[in-house]
């Protein structure tokens, strides 16, 4: 019997760790603005995606509406030379990191928040406000000319069905911390319950493994999947892209933790048995 529970309480706790793990990384990574805007960091030195978030940020401002006549001439160049050299702009850290901001609470809405910038959109959406308010200063700049910029740009990167699968995995999510206490309960009992404690370790090791091979298939064919729904648009398209795959390697370092994890266990366990063997003979001498 005791056995069997602890069997059975090992494969209960490898299926909840199963869940638990990509479910606690996509709510620290993902779901929670922090997680997001350091995954996300590295898109703004990608030379292809900003010079393209640049044009794009730069076609929703209009000079002729915004610029007295006799200044007109003098905007578009600046304009120009700014979607080419967006990153080297003074501010240009902080402008990308409060457009990842601004663009998850759009995307990310917590309960209970309030004011525009919270009110959830129907689709996938890149706040790009503050490049843009970046862009407006150079012009207020060279022309002497005050500008205020906008509180909200909007840049459209995803389908509304793609915005429900995202409203799923932010109500989901933090369910994974509960798993994991689960897992980790089911995987005390067992190594309690158990009459071989080591057969324990090695089986916890060997699931850990398994696990390890499961999501990295898994988060491979979530990428490829990810990947293959063009959108039509070259900003979402670069964003979708760069952003699978800074995802893919930084999930690749829990799925490496959990190898090393599942080996250490492993070793743990044929060492106690070795142990146990040699208490054993020198019992029976």
């Amino acid at each position: 019997m005791r056995t069997f529970v602890s069997a059975a309480t090992v494969i209960l706790g490898l299926l909840l760790a199963a869940v638990a793990v990509p479910a606690i990384w996509v709510d620290r990574n993902i779901v929670q603005e922090d997680g997001f805007v350091s995954l996300a960091a590295p898109l703004g030195k990608d030379a292809a995606f900003q010079q393209r978030l640049a044009s794009a940020a730069v076609g929703t401002i209009d000079p002729a509406d915004r610029i007295p006549e006799p200044f007109a001439d003098l905007v578009q160049p600046i304009l120009d030379s700014a979607a080419k050299s967006l990153t080297t702009l003074p501010g240009y850290p902080a402008a990308w990191e409060e457009t990842l901001r601004k663009s998850h609470r759009l995307n990310f809405a917590a309960p209970g928040s309030s004011g525009s910038e919270a009110e959830p959109s129907t689709s996938l959406t890149l706040d790009v406000a503050p490049l843009v308010g970046l862009l407006t200063k150079q012009i207020s700049d060279v022309t002497k000319v005050p500008l205020d910029a906008p509180d909200q740009t909007l840049i459209d990167i995803g389908q509304p069905s793609q915005r429900q699968l995202v409203d799923q995995v932010s109500a989901y999510a933090p369910m994974g911390y509960a798993l994991a206490a689960g897992a980790a309960i089911s995987l005390l009992l067992a190594f309690v319950a158990a009459r071989r404690r080591w057969t324990v370790l090695v089986g916890t090791g060997a699931g850990a493994l398994v696990l390890a091979a499961v999501w990295k298939l898994g988060s491979d064919a979530a990428g490829l999947a990810v990947n293959g729904t063009a959108s039509g648009n070259e900003v979402a398209d670069i964003f979708k892209s760069e952003f699978v795959s800074a995802s893919s390697e930084q999930f690749g370092q829990w799925i490496l933790a959990t190898l090393i994890a599942g080996a250490v266990l492993i070793l743990a366990g044929v060492l106690l048995r070795l142990i146990a063997g040699a208490r054993r003979a020198v019992r029976s001498r």
